[in-house]
């Protein structure tokens, strides 16, 4: 049984059991249930609180992206009366960012999140609950490129091509050259991990004021120190970095970042929105407004008002002389500086945006450091609208349908559209038809550099890197490139990077004061940052439900 077995809208069931026979080659079997349960969506708002039991009451949400709207969601079944600030003028969902080249939306790009693991429950709550159409990204055969030290090589399930072709152009010791790609790598990246014991590995996915010292210790190391105290050279860590050029942009933050990654196969059986991710955020933003919506099976008369106010900016969220309120002070589209005043606020903003707002007063001591200190990491996306698919062709460079390419150039990565997945091997669908090409996903410092660039130099460094990799004479794709998306994470005013990735120590020093209410439980908070799945749906969903049944409890007490 396989991801092509359930390619398109996956039950419960086939979820499960593609997780399950993931977790059994991986030689864990034991961690399916309890990360399952981990990640399941917390308990229904109603379980806390009884219908109109928020009637009357106003809460304040600031961040349009998915944590404010499932807050939102979930704070409407009790009646309360919603206000959303989001500064985005023009879109909705944050850092979910479909672009569409054309208005029948046939060719788009995901500058934004663009993977859902089958594992994360609590985005598949939503995806089931909104009845959204579903497709897988696994290809069914690993035919893309790795491109390093100029040498490419087709990517093979065993690694072998890299042992074979990249490993002579390192000076890597005797044992490391005679430890296959897929050992080595596993080795450097599974090794922590597995000196845990399955109740150790849970508190990956836990918040908690403290974890064990077992624990602590590798969140506390970075993920080149853990390579060093595994007895990796350096040359071994830079042919690491070189064919997974992602670890190399992450070398210097928690090893937990890593471990998190793995323990809940985040990069296998992974499935897309039909039609574009934007249609998740499109599905709260209709339901929000729709004064019957289909999915919710209760009388609609019991919902609350919600009002979402696209362009405008938040500058500070200020406790009232009456300590039971909360104003906001923000900027209407006319840049007009006004305040409203909430009974609950939910501030569902990344820290680096709330790190500028005007708090008075200061939040808590450890809240404050937090929202200094927490590590933003950057990303670049750029992708191409090509007149054909010349990554589909039958050619010595071609034959790739879905997937992603790795190499050491600045562009880090080539994701392939997977639209054509199974028609192209039916002979349905042409490599002559056009297609979107994401011609360069990078993080870290080389999404600074080439995001940092201006448009013409760009475009170019890209364009030649992508023939590279492929194999292409230099200029080839100037007459195939119809038009082009870009997005630069770091130089997005309302983001400020592309999202939270702890250092060292920061997990265990700030997560659970991070999620705790400031003001009197008055101000709450949301957002991936906030959760234990930092930069995926699934930690901002999540966030959202959980902080939504905090203002339910909470209310008891006003």
């Amino acid at each position: 049984m396989s991801v092509q077995d359930f390619f398109y809208n996956p039950t419960d069931e086939q979820r499960h059991q593609l997780f399950q026979n993931s977790l059994n080659r991986s030689g864990r079997p034991e961690d399916f249930q309890n990360i399952l349960n981990l990640l399941r969506p917390p308990h229904d708002i109603y379980q806390y609180a009884m219908p109109l039991f928020l009637k009357n009451l106003s809460i304040g949400i600031i961040g349009g992206g998915l944590s404010g709207l499932a807050a939102a969601y979930e704070l409407r079944k009790l009646g309360a009366n919603i206000t959303i600030f989001d500064a985005e003028p023009n879109r909705i969902g944050g850092r979910i960012y479909t672009s569409y080249f054309n208005n029948s939306k046939d060719f788009y790009s995901e500058l934004g999140a663009m993977r859902i693991p089958v594992s994360h429950e609590t985005t598949w709550h939503y995806i089931n609950l909104f009845n959204l159409n579903t497709e897988s990204l696994s290809s069914p055969q690993s035919n893309n490129f790795i491109f390093v030290n100029n040498i490419r090589v087709r990517r093979d399930f065993s690694g072998q091509s890299i042992t074979d072709n990249i490993y002579p152009f390192y000076n890597l010791t005797e044992s490391e050259k005679n430890t296959p790609w897929n050992e080595l790598s596993d080795y450097a990246a599974e090794t922590m991990l597995d000196s845990l014991t399955p109740e150790m590995r849970t508190e990956i996915l836990k918040i908690q004021p403290q974890y064990s010292e077992e624990y602590s210790r590798i969140t506390k190391l970075n993920n080149r120190q853990v390579y060093e105290q595994l007895g990796l050279s350096q040359s071994a860590i830079n042919l690491i970095s070189a064919v997974e050029p992602f670890s190399a942009a992450l070398l210097n933050t928690s090893h937990d970042e890593t471990m998190n990654s793995i323990y809940s196969l985040d990069f296998l059986n992974t499935y897309r929105i039909k039609g574009g991710m934007v249609n998740l955020p499109l599905a709260f933003f209709n339901s929000l407004n729709n004064p019957n919506p289909p999915e919710f099976q209760y009388d609609p008369s019991i919902l609350g008002k919600v009002a979402i106010k696209l362009g405008y900016v938040v500058n500070g969220i200020i406790k009232s002389s009456d300590s039971k309120k909360i104003n906001i002070i923000y900027d209407n589209p006319n840049n007009a500086e006004l305040m409203d005043t909430f009974d609950f606020v939910i501030c569902a903003v990344p820290f680096s945006v709330l790190r500028t707002f005007e708090l008075s007063p200061y939040f808590s001591e450890l809240k404050m450091q937090a929202i200094r200190e927490l590590n933003y990491i950057d990303a670049h996306k750029t992708a191409f609208l090509c007149k054909k698919r010349f990554w589909e062709e039958n050619a010595p460079y071609g034959n790739i349908n879905g997937g992603i390419s790795f190499t050491d150039l600045p562009i880090q990565s080539i994701v392939y559209p997977p639209d054509h997945i199974r028609c192209l091997s039916e002979g349905l669908c042409s490599s002559d038809s056009p297609g979107v090409l994401i011609a360069s996903y990078n993080l870290g410092q080389d999404a600074t550099r080439i995001g940092g660039l201006n448009i013409f130099r760009k475009l170019e460094t890209i364009r030649k890197d992508v023939e590279k990799v492929h194999g292409l004479p230099e200029g080839y794709l100037n007459t195939l490139i119809d038009s082009y998306k870009t997005v630069h994470w770091n130089a997005e005013p309302w983001f400020r990077g592309a999202f939270a990735v702890a250092y060292p120590g920061q997990k265990v020093n700030f997560l659970y004061n991070m999620l705790l209410p400031e003001y009197d439980n008055r101000v709450f908070f949301a957002g991936d940052h906030v959760s234990v799945k930092p930069g995926w749906i699934q930690g901002a969903l999540y966030s959202g439900k959980f902080v939504a049944n905090q203002i339910a409890v909470q209310s008891r007490f006003i």
